[in-house]
């Protein structure tokens, strides 16, 4: 997995998945373009906005001439029907399933050979929380495009996603039922991603296009009944919603 002198997208790459993400192809020699709303030394721009995106692209092609990565990580908003508005939702689609497209449209006639793009979508993309509709409106719209991109990019780029689990962005190692509950024995973290995003952008995934690939410890392949195996659910409306 050589990407000495690549030039690599990642969006919200300030922080969290996004930074371990861009920090991984640092490592590897890589140039790393990042766009986050978070202060820093990086492109600082909203990408619910038509013309950051546009700017954000113009001054990468500008100095870099050609992308070999995009990485669509930068996350939407979450929240539930009862409270999101219609600004709400229409900002979560604009962040999690626009940028990702619009980006890639600006920038698919400047990808190098064997290029990849990746898009961050969610284990929500299948499963859901209460009180989750915007994000996993996003999330799930994230993982169709990955497959109408490939598509279309044959023979110009590999289209693959990632759905994340519970990934703690802080490495904190749980023990007890926040980690046995999850048939790997352990929360993930962010490398559990960013070694993903790697593989997939490398020769070694040649084959591997308009994959959706989740990454959860195994938890959205345990079944789980009331009184099966210990599991027991009280008070329902009591249920609280884990991010």
């Amino acid at each position: 997995m050589n990407f000495k002198d690549k030039v690599i997208i990642v969006t919200g790459g300030a922080q969290g998945i996004g930074r371990c993400i861009a920090q991984e192809f640092e490592k590897q020699g890589a140039t790393v373009c990042v766009i986050d709303k978070q202060p820093g030394d990086h492109y600082v721009g909203d990408l619910a906005s038509k013309e950051v995106i546009e700017e954000f692209c113009r001054q990468v092609i500008d100095r870099h001439g050609h992308v070999d990565v995009i990485v669509n990580n930068a996350l939407p908003v979450m929240r539930g029907i009862d409270e999101c508005t219609y600004e709400d939702f229409q900002y979560a689609l604009s962040v999690g399933v626009t940028a990702p497209f619009y980006m890639v449209k600006l920038l698919k006639e400047h990808l190098a050979p064997g290029a990849s793009v990746i898009n961050i979508s969610s284990s929500r993309d299948r499963m859901s929380q209460p009180q989750t509709e915007s994000y996993t409106a996003a999330k799930g719209g994230i993982a169709a495009l990955t497959h109408a991109l490939a598509v279309s990019l044959a023979g110009k780029a590999r289209v693959n996603s990632i759905s994340p689990g519970w990934i703690d962005t802080a490495y904190t190692v749980y023990d007890g039922p926040d980690a046995t509950q999850q048939p790997a024995g352990r929360v993930g973290n962010p490398l559990d991603i960013a070694h993903m995003v790697l593989f997939l952008c490398s020769d070694k995934a040649g084959f591997i296009t308009g994959e959706n690939i989740c990454i959860d410890g195994g938890m959205t392949r345990q079944m789980i009944y009331h009184g099966d195996h210990g599991w027991k659910l009280e008070h329902p409306e009591d249920v609280t919603i884990q991010q």
